[in-house]
């Protein structure tokens, strides 16, 4: 283990300076740093690339910290279970409490302040909290938005009357796709994968989440690039995104209305993001493509966070025959398999059609028609059968979406979910 105890004599310092600083000086960072590093002693084997070493290391230190915090509320002399949101914080002025959240669930019934606390704080899924509670999805569904409603009114931020306006209809149009028989067309794609907007001065955007089958929109964003920004020397642009009714994809403490920041760089080759920030728990968090795992897991895309390319033509990973898709691919891939005409709202895009395998989650697929201006006109998202299938129920998805549209890829079943359209085609 020469090679790992030269590595870690490298990057120790820099590990030392953040575990102090996460605990602020207490005396137990010693044994925290002992810690963290016996872990990466033992685990050495299983790093894959070595030269991620430092964000490997940094990512156990950070995970130490948290163990850490979390033995120390425990042994507090309140327990965490008697305090409904459990939000206390650790910050440079050490423990605090978050009140508006405590203060506004203390003024709900018992009833709706549980079932909160169980969606959002001890994150258990709708069927999870039916078996808790003994009552049926549907009554689970019905009381938590009752009791998101009740927050929403008490809740002092944002300003009691503040509404949502958005040009996204409630309902996702009908839509039609159809493949044409001529060769797919070159495009330039400078949108941010996933995100839809380009990351240029002066770009606006909002775009929304559509449920399937009911087709009723789940999600609403609102996004717009502000500014110049730079991150570690490197020049980028500074995004705003406000996303409303997100409670099911990024649980941070909010009920309806989560804001995030992004700084990220196009240049004529791709479209990649350079950092993501938000407030979670009071506390502004701050995620940079230096972050190794914590922040290439949620934002990063290709090989060194590169991006995702901007100039998109077939490279013949994949074949796509009707909703059969095959190829020999490595573990991610994205590839254009097709020209179709999608017809929505009332208007006829050409498009090619673009599907993205893994590159978001592992079994996650999807299918983007990307038009000859570059943008898109309509995203579908597509599940692997057994997808986190204990996360939702434990059944697979052609069990809970049975009358959904499917794919076949590399003999896999992949099921419809959800589909996204940005005001865009309105």
């Amino acid at each position: 283990m020469e090679c790992f105890e030269a590595r870690l004599e490298e990057i120790y310092s820099q590990v030392e300076r953040y575990v102090k600083y996460r605990l602020n000086g207490c005396g137990d960072a010693e044994d925290i740093l002992q810690e963290v590093c016996l872990t990466a002693y033992l685990k050495y084997d299983q790093l894959q690339q070595k030269e991620s070493f430092k964000a490997w290391v940094l990512s156990i230190a950070r995970n130490r910290c948290s163990d850490y915090f979390r033995r120390k509320q425990a042994g507090r002399e309140v327990p965490l279970e008697e305090i409904p949101e459990s939000r206390l914080v650790y910050g440079r002025w050490g423990w605090q409490v978050t009140t508006p959240v405590e203060d506004t669930l203390e003024q709900l019934a018992e009833r709706d302040r549980e079932i909160l606390r169980l969606f959002y704080w001890k994150d258990l899924s709708l069927a999870e909290i039916g078996q808790k509670l003994n009552i049926p999805v549907g009554t689970v569904k019905s009381r938590l938005n009752t009791a998101r409603e009740r927050f929403r009114k008490q809740y002092p931020y944002p300003p009691k009357g503040d509404t949502i306006m958005t040009k996204l209809p409630n309902m996702l149009p009908d839509y039609t796709i159809e493949r044409v028989d001529l060769e797919p067309f070159p495009v330039k794609w400078e949108e941010l994968q996933g995100w839809q907007i380009v990351p240029r001065l002066g770009e606006k955007l909002s775009w929304g989440l559509y449920d399937f089958p009911s087709k009723k929109r789940t999600e609403y964003t609102e996004m717009e690039v502000v500014g110049k920004a730079e991150i570690h020397g490197i020049e980028g642009v500074e995004i705003a995104a406000i996303q409303y009714g997100a409670e099911d994809y990024y649980r941070t403490g909010c009920v309806d209305k989560m804001e995030r920041r992004f700084v990220a760089q196009l240049t004529d080759t791709h479209s990649r993001y350079l950092a993501e920030s938000h407030v979670e728990d009071g506390v502004r968090k701050c995620y940079t493509f230096l972050d190794g795992d914590e922040f290439i897991n949620n934002w990063g895309f290709g090989e060194d966070n590169c991006g995702n390319e901007v100039n998109l033509v077939p490279k013949g990973l994949l074949k796509r025959e009707g909703d059969t898709i095959t190829g020999q691919t490595p573990r991610e891939v994205v590839d254009v398999v097709g020209r179709y005409k999608v017809t929505i709202n009332g208007n006829a895009y050409d498009t090619v059609c673009v599907m993205d395998i893994q590159c978001f989650n592992d079994g996650v697929a999807s299918e983007q028609y990307i038009d000859q201006n570059g943008r898109t006109v309509l995203w579908r998202r597509f599940n692997k059968d057994d997808w986190a299938i204990g996360r939702f129920g434990g059944r697979r998805w052609s069990e809970k979406l049975p009358d959904n549209a499917r794919l076949t890829i590399n003999g896999e079943t992949y099921v419809h979910w959800y589909d996204c359209i940005s005001d865009y085609i309105l």
